[in-house]
């Protein structure tokens, strides 16, 4: 009798075992009777809550779903604004499960690599008619936090919102906006043309603030030295004037005499090159202090 007894014992303590099922807290349950999802009277998906619960062994099966707040964090991708300009946006996306039934159906059993994929379109789509109806200056400092709140309220309000697929939008996020590579460059060449034609008007103004200095200066040299010229011109009438008054007050008392410094200074020029030639009469007045004294042989 034992011998049979203790099989039995182990055959219902695995039904009874396969029978239990345990939902964790911060999941859901949904079961699934023959691979068919379990509904109820209404014919809505039943969902199980965290605790434990009981299922026909063998025949019925549990597909877990995470109920906690998930992200979708992908790659940037490319936006086009109202002014016709790429940009990168780089974004992610903060949501949960909110209709399990909707969710497990529309992702075709729960497949969160699906779910990523639908979700990564409806919010590439809305974030491309919010960014395509702005200026870039309007995403980069403006409107930038209402461009997030407007797609998260559209993501879970709006025509193409994303409760067909059974999810809530928590938040969304613009992490980083760059432009493309080939914007960029064209935009840094332009930058760079433009601080290059400021550097040449300050150049240009530079130079023309120097040359009106410099003719200031050179002004006020010419200035200086026709007063400094004009002055020494003066100092020396004036020196000349008394030289020629003390000469005439000194040669006036001795005639003679003056005509004949005179008369040496006239041969020291005269004959200051060795090849100079004159030609005149030997009684001539120029020499007449080079001749003998009458009387004198």
């Amino acid at each position: 009798m034992r011998k049979f007894l203790m099989p039995v014992i182990f055959v219902i303590a695995i039904i009874l075992y396969s029978s239990i099922i345990v939902i964790p807290e911060g999941t859901r349950g949904i079961m699934l009777r023959f691979g068919k999802v379990q509904r109820d009277a209404d014919n809505k998906v039943v969902v199980y809550s965290p605790g434990l619960h009981f299922k026909i062994p063998f025949i019925d099966g549990i597909k877990v779903l995470n109920a906690r707040i998930q992200t979708l964090d992908g790659q940037a991708d490319r936006f086009v604004t109202v002014e016709k300009k790429d940009l990168l946006v780089d974004s992610y996306v903060k949501w949960r499960i909110a209709d399990f039934g909707k969710f497990f159906t529309s992702t075709g059993g729960g497949d969160y690599l699906r779910a990523d994929s639908l979700l990564r379109r409806k919010v590439n789509d809305r974030l491309r008619s919010e960014i395509g109806a702005r200026t870039i200056k309007d995403i980069v400092s403006g409107t930038r936090g209402e461009l997030m709140l407007d797609a998260r309220k559209a993501l879970n309000t709006g025509a193409d919102s994303t409760s067909e697929l059974g999810i809530e939008v928590i938040d969304v996020r613009i992490k980083q906006i760059n432009l493309p590579e080939e914007v960029s460059s064209s935009i840094y060449q332009r930058m760079r043309a433009e601080r290059d034609a400021v550097a040449r008007e300050h150049r240009s103004q530079g130079r023309e603030k120097a040359a009106f200095i410099q003719a200031d200066v050179d002004r006020k040299v010419t200035v200086i030295l026709a007063n400094a010229n004009k002055k020494a011109q003066e100092l020396r009438g004036e020196g000349d004037a008394v030289a020629a008054k003390i000469y005439a007050d000194a040669f006036g008392q001795a005639p003679e005499f003056y005509n004949f410094i005179r008369s040496l200074k006239a041969y020291e020029k005269s004959f200051a090159q060795s090849d100079n030639l004159m030609i005149v009469k030997p009684d001539s007045e120029f020499f007449k202090f080079m001749q003998r004294p009458e009387g004198q042989k």
